[in-house]
């Protein structure tokens, strides 16, 4: 296909605006299903915790035929901490469709996206979505949007980019903001007219630079990428270079090409300039790499990832219980999973540590990494994990520590309420302003003073409160923050839990496990309100006699344990804790499990203050 035939798109908004929807849409009315196919909802969120979650992880290529022309669909995550996989992408498209919510209007992730595009001078189209929503805002939603374009000095082209109302759910979209559209023919037309086609010369030596990597058990490594110039063939030999790494120097051998459309990967023999291919063949094939012709080595530059914010230590599971439940238990299988991992999330970084059974893993935030554990888990690999920290720089002489840009949604009556422990983070208010009959306030806030807040600010906000961030920039070391104001209920011995036991603890806090749970010394099962850890016998047994008394032997009522997600136990952690991951459980436990070995060292930290 000539390349005055393609367009390649990237669809990019915050996180729920609507892109996955949008895009079954776009699949359904470019042709990809017949009329009387069932298809599933969300299709391109294909991976297991993107359905149960119900958000976009990975970037995922598409493609629709509208007349004669071939549209490269690429849909994003919203969520800020995958925001890598949108700003590597970008470099494989000529335009964004900006999808806003017209109820919630521009949010810190749409900024963010929106701002790397106009960096690369991209076309943009603005779609607010969700236009049958009872609460939309359509014109003060449209004039958002404009400002946010003006706010990140977009050029005058860019000032005047078409703006369509759509419903990504009923498949409708147009361009005027008081008709409501029958089909995304307007929508489609838009694409053909305003995001240009590719500009390459399909005459010249082959220059492919590689966005996004695959992998398949039968053929290895898969790399991703739009062909910048020239053509590619299958048994081709070609030469792959790095512009930023001189290392990686060497010719290969093109083994299978394919060709996206729809949601297949069709086998082709030759791609030509302009189109977005898949092709394997090359084992050591890397995210920024540039496939060029043996006759012209001409490496081109890739976008520079924005550097990871926290980290978390990944190590051998040393506990009593250790071995029993996962796979993958040692150290050579966690470092190399790790390390894989690297191959296909360029905002993630691991180094090794002192210890040859500990690794440092650095991301962009606390789910970030919660992804990468929850899906090393089910894969069989049994670790621990240390409590997120934050990345502190240096810069002359100073301290320095990332600051995020917090978005809060809340009805106005938790307004105190949220203010007044977000002041205890060390957040500075920098915007309010009514927002329907909510209050949406936005602050300045140390990344460390959102460590285990979540699920605080949705207890104070009765679940009604909705919260965003986004990296903003490294300011100067903000002086300490209080930590996690509850202790543990720590198990005093090893056995098996009972509710006898269990009743007795019930009274020290809330707890997390149920009667019949193996337990070992310095394993964490409850919550203490009163904020020191306290050591509980979780396994005793009632005393057997053969004397009866009116009312001991009533029924002992426990109160249901507290079932915590993976993030929660993120959350939870305090500094001195570990988290235990195994493809079956989920164990808090203290870093030193004896019990004596902890009070002998807290006595002698409180003598030398």
């Amino acid at each position: 296909m000539e390349a005055k035939n393609i367009r390649n798109v990237a669809i990019i908004a915050h996180v729920d605006h609507g892109k996955t929807t949008l895009v079954d849409q776009m699949l359904r009315q470019g042709g990809v299903f017949r009329d009387n196919q069932a298809s599933p909802e969300r299709v391109m969120d294909n991976g297991d915790l993107e359905k149960e979650k119900g958000i976009t992880i990975l970037a995922k290529n598409t493609s629709i035929m509208y007349k004669d022309t071939k549209i490269n669909i690429v849909d994003t995550p919203g969520h800020a901490d995958f925001a890598g996989e949108v700003e590597r992408i970008l470099k494989m498209v000529n335009g964004v469709l900006l999808l806003v919510d017209s109820f919630e209007g521009t949010m810190p992730q749409t900024r963010f996206v929106l701002q790397k595009a106009l960096e690369l001078g991209h076309k943009v189209i603005i779609v607010v979505n969700k236009i049958d929503r009872p609460d939309a805002r359509l014109a003060e939603v449209t004039d958002e949007a404009l400002e946010l374009l003006m706010d990140l000095d977009a050029t005058d082209e860019q000032l005047d980019s078409p703006i369509l109302y759509c419903s990504g759910r009923d498949g409708t979209a147009s361009r005027d903001i008081n008709v409501t559209g029958t089909d995304l023919i307007p929508m489609f037309e838009t694409i053909l007219e305003h995001i240009p086609a590719p500009e390459c010369d399909s005459d010249g030596e082959l220059q492919l630079l590689v966005s996004s990597v695959d992998y398949n058990d039968y053929v290895g490594r898969i790399g991703i990428g739009r062909i910048e110039r020239g053509t590619i063939s299958v048994g081709q030999e070609v030469h792959v270079s790095n512009y930023n790494d001189e290392g990686v120097n060497y010719k290969s051998k093109i083994v299978s090409l394919f060709s996206i459309e729809g949601l297949k990967r069709i086998p082709v023999e030759k791609a030509y300039a302009g189109d977005i291919v898949c092709f394997s063949g090359i084992e050591e094939i890397f995210i920024g790499d540039t496939i060029c012709s043996l006759n012209a080595i001409e490496p081109l530059p890739f976008v520079k990832i924005s550097e990871p914010t926290v980290e978390m230590t990944f190590s051998v599971n040393d506990s009593p219980l250790a071995g029993r439940e996962g796979k993958f238990v040692t150290s050579r299988q966690i470092r190399s999973r790790l390390f894989k991992e690297l191959l296909k999330d360029l905002s993630l970084k691991v180094f090794e540590t002192d210890s040859t059974d500990a690794f440092r893993v650095l991301g962009r935030g606390e789910m970030h990494l919660s992804i990468l554990i929850e899906t090393m888990r089910r894969e069989g690999f049994e670790f621990s994990v240390s409590p997120p920290r934050v990345l502190f720089k240096e810069k002359n002489g100073k301290k320095m520590e990332p600051i995020e840009r917090l978005f809060i949604d809340v009805p106005e009556e938790y307004v105190g309420a949220v203010m007044g422990k977000l002041g205890e983070r060390k957040a500075i208010m920098t915007h309010m302003a009514p927002h329907g009959s909510r209050m949406r306030i936005e602050f300045l806030i140390p990344s460390r003073g959102l460590f285990g807040y979540k699920n605080e600010f949705l207890t104070d906000t009765k679940g009604e409160g909705i919260l965003n961030t986004i990296f903003y920039e490294y300011q100067e070391y903000k002086g300490d923050i209080p930590t996690r104001n509850t202790g543990s209920l720590v198990a005093f011995e090893p056995g098996v839990s009972t509710g006898y036991g269990l009743f007795a603890a019930q009274e020290r806090g809330m707890l997390f496990i149920d009667p019949g749970v193996e337990v070992y010394e310095g394993m964490i099962i409850g919550q203490n309100p009163k904020g020191d850890d306290m050591a509980v016998n979780v396994c005793r047994k009632k005393q057997l006699t053969n004397m009866r008394a009116s009312g001991s032997d009533d029924a002992l009522r426990l109160i249901p344990p507290k079932r915590m997600s993976l993030e929660q136990c993120i959350e939870f952690m305090a500094p001195d804790e570990l988290l235990e991951v195994t493809p079956k459980s989920l164990r808090l436990r203290k870093q030193v499990l004896s019990n004596t070995e902890r009070l002998r060292i807290a006595s002698k930290k409180k003598a030398n203050q």
